[in-house]
């Protein structure tokens, strides 16, 4: 019998790896949420393109745009490295695509409001 298996041929549409880059990246510590994609980068990037993400996949590898705001009182670049860590272990382990680049922008900061004011 034939294995069946090596026949077959999966595909992942890109508004999977963008829900997965996403939540991956919400769970991070120190991710208030996702920022907003600054419109001159939504014309260069006319698909691949969800909320604080943007991707681009050549030869099955993912380069991969990512807007974040932060919570305040929060070490930026340990942030940006963790995210950059996750999501480029979900890339790889989940959907089994390769890494090309991860880059993190931060967009603001989520300063908790003072109730005095």
């Amino acid at each position: 019998m034939e294995n069946l298996i090596d026949k077959g041929k999966t595909t992942i549409a890109p508004d999977v790896l963008l829900t997965t880059v996403r939540l991956t990246t919400l769970q991070v510590e120190g991710v208030s949420r996702m920022g907003p994609v600054p419109a001159r980068v939504n014309h260069l990037f006319r698909r691949g393109y969800g909320e604080g993400v943007l991707i681009d996949i050549r030869d099955n590898t993912v380069y991969t745009e990512i807007f974040l705001v932060l919570e305040s009182d929060v070490n930026i670049r340990d942030v940006s490295r963790t995210v950059q860590r996750e999501v480029g272990r979900a890339i790889s382990e989940l959907i089994g695509m390769d890494i090309g680049r991860i880059n993190i922008h931060i967009e603001d900061i989520d300063y908790p409001e003072n109730s005095e004011d």
